[in-house]
C-alpha cells in the first residue's frame, strides 16, 4: 500500500467571521490574541482542526466554545494558504461567516467569553490574514444579500422598516431612499405586519414587522 511519506505536512485551522448589527454599525466579534506572534492584538475567532473533524464540526466547536453559542447560520467562505500566512508553521485556515442578532447573545458573549463587537468600519488592525477575510467576508455578504433573504438573521424577532432599511444601509455602505427601499421590501411579501408601533423615534410611530418564516425558507 503506498503512503505519504516525504510529504509536507501542514495544520488546518478555521476562522469564524461573525457578524451582528447594533441597531446603527455593522459589527464584526474579535477576540485579543494571548500568545506570540502578535500577542494581545486583535482576532478573528478561530482554532484548529482536530483529527476526527470536518470543517464545519471544526467552525461549530470553535464558535461554540468562544462565543457558547450553537446552531448558528454558517457559511463556508474560501481557505487561505499563503505559505506565509503564519510566522510560526505553514497552516491552511478555512474561513466561515456567521450572522446573529447581537442584542440576543451579546451579554453572553461579553462577560463570560471575554469577546468584544466593533463596527467593521472602525476595528482595529487584525493579525495574519485576517483583515482580508474579513474584506472577502462583506464583499460575500453583499453578493449574497442581494440574492437572498439572509440579513434578516442579523435582526430581532421584530423590527420596522427604518430598522431593516438601516441594516441595509450599513451593509452596503450607501444610503436608499425611503419610499422605494419600502415598497421593494413589502413586495417580496416576507413581512409580516403586526399591530404594535415602534414609538421612539417619533409620536406617530412605525409598525413592527416580523419575518414570514414559511415564505423566508421557501426562497
Amino acid at each position: 500500500m503506498p503512503n505519504y511519506a516525504g510529504q509536507t505536512r501542514v495544520l488546518a485551522a478555521v476562522d469564524c467571521i461573525i457578524f451582528g448589527f447594533d441597531g446603527q454599525n455593522l459589527n464584526v466579534l474579535l477576540v485579543q490574541r494571548n500568545l506570540a506572534p502578535e500577542k494581545n492584538k486583535w482576532s478573528l475567532i478561530g482554532g484548529f482542526l482536530a483529527k476526527s473533524e470536518s470543517l464545519e464540526k471544526a467552525a461549530a466547536r470553535v464558535l461554540k466554545e468562544f462565543t457558547g453559542i450553537e446552531g448558528l447560520y454558517m457559511q463556508q467562505l474560501r481557505t487561505y494558504s499563503d505559505p506565509l500566512r503564519d510566522p510560526r508553521e505553514r497552516t491552511l485556515s478555512t474561513a466561515f461567516t456567521s450572522l446573529i442578532d447581537i442584542f440576543q447573545y451579546e451579554e453572553q458573549i461579553i462577560r463570560e467569553y471575554h469577546a468584544e463587537w466593533f463596527p467593521v468600519r472602525k476595528k482595529p488592525g487584525l493579525i495574519f490574514d485576517h483583515d482580508t477575510m474579513l474584506k472577502m467576508a462583506q464583499e460575500e455578504l453583499r453578493h449574497n444579500a442581494a440574492s437572498y433573504p439572509i440579513l434578516f438573521e442579523l435582526l430581532p424577532e421584530k423590527f420596522t422598516i427604518p430598522q431593516l432599511q438601516t441594516l441595509y444601509e450599513a451593509v452596503y455602505e450607501t444610503r436608499f431612499d425611503n419610499r422605494n427601499f419600502s415598497r421593494k421590501v413589502l413586495s417580496t411579501e416576507l413581512l409580516i405586519k403586526l399591530k404594535e408601533k415602534d414609538k421612539s423615534g417619533s409620536k406617530k410611530g412605525a409598525f413592527y414587522y416580523k419575518l414570514n418564516k414559511r415564505k423566508y425558507k421557501a426562497g
